[in-house]
């Protein structure tokens, strides 16, 4: 959901290879995935470079292209006549595609793997029938701090982000739907679904933050946090696992109040030329080798039974990449909210940064 970076790479990198939709040629066919950036293993280090295997296996052609939020995914589902057979809708997205006819149901038998999907994800609000998804990988908000900028402070709230000893020193999401989730918590609001009244609430709470903000950030966050630019920001929490593996002063944490529990997963949209192709590429992502490698790579969890083991120690017993089931108790997934309510907030926002 949440890998931004390289975006441009990765695009760079397909269209040099093999033009978009278009067959290279010696593939017995081929598929049209579209991703997030920098979401898949991609053979650096002694990493699988997943697509090529998968090529490599299936002797598929993989079309391989790239968006950076789930609002221009379902711009693109939506309005245009580009087909993809596989996308990698997060949570409240899939509600909102399938509310709007733009998935097809996924036939389970032909992805044997979806068998090892751990039973709390075959539950989820979004796709409460276990009917449309495959997730891929999920994971929570958190907090990061630099311990050498905090004085004798210890976060472990949401409320030090409004702290007034850090002025200046705080980053804030530049992402509407993370930011007033934020805003919504310190009100005492589940921001699961929400109100334009929830909105309003938090707008007050997020204005009295303003003064205290360095900056609104989302990729700068990496820079600013490791190079010591900044104190404490909010971020998902296998990216502030990244973030202290390059640098020691770092701190990452899980707020005591809850956070938002975010799934990324594999559908087919109703359009699909390739499905036989796609339920393949589904299958094969969700085999535990795979997903492991994939999980290592953009630190993020896998929902895969068997692929934590997989995978190094370090990451396996990380409580920022695989938070204990009490804490995820006290979290909530993004819901479909009406398109009114969610333009009303991206209005408040805009305001608020203005």
């Amino acid at each position: 959901m949440k890998k931004f970076l390289s975006v441009l790479l990765a695009v760079v990198i397909c269209a040099a290879s093999c033009a978009v939709f278009t067959s290279c040629g010696g593939y017995e066919g081929e598929i049209n995935v579209y991703n997030w950036g920098d979401y898949v293993s991609d053979g650096s280090g002694d990493a699988i470079d997943t697509i090529a295997k998968f090529e490599e296996e299936y002797n598929i052609k993989v079309n391989y292209t790239t968006y950076e939020t789930n609002e221009e995914l379902y711009s693109i589902l939506s309005s245009s006549n580009t087909q993809y057979d596989v996308i990698f809708p997060s949570d409240y997205m899939v509600e909102k595609l399938i509310k709007e006819n733009l998935l097809q149901k996924l036939d389970y038998k032909k992805i044997p793997n979806s068998k090892k999907i751990l039973p709390k994800f075959k539950k989820m609000g979004y796709d409460p029938k276990f009917e449309y998804t495959v997730p891929y990988s999920w994971n929570v908000t958190g907090l990061v701090y630099n311990k050498t900028m905090v004085g004798s402070h210890k976060p472990d709230s949401w409320e030090y982000l409004w702290n007034d000893d850090f002025k200046g020193k705080i980053l804030q999401f530049n992402n509407s739907r993370d930011a007033y989730a934020i805003g919504m918590q310190m009100c005492g609001i589940i921001p699961e679904t929400y109100t334009k009244e929830d909105i309003d609430e938090a707008t007050k709470m997020l204005k009295k933050q303003k003064s205290l903000l360095k900056k609104y950030v989302m990729d700068q966050v990496f820079n600013e946090m490791e190079n010591n630019q900044s104190a404490i920001a909010p971020y998902y929490a296998g990216d502030i696992f990244t973030m202290m593996l390059n640098n020691e002063d770092l701190v990452g944490v899980l707020p005591k109040e809850g956070s938002n529990l975010f799934v990324d997963n594999m559908c087919i949209p109703k359009n699909a030329k390739n499905v036989e192709g796609a339920q393949k590429f589904i299958d094969f992502m969700t085999r535990p080798d795979i997903s492991a490698a994939n999980s290592e790579y953009i630190t993020y969890a896998s929902p895969v039974e068997g692929a934590k083991e997989l995978s190094y120690k370090e990451l396996r017993e990380s409580e920022l990449v695989y938070p204990p089931e009490s804490y995820l108790e006290k979290c909530y997934t993004f819901r479909d909210v009406d398109a009114d309510v969610y333009s009303y907030m991206q209005e408040q926002f805009v305001k608020l940064m203005s």
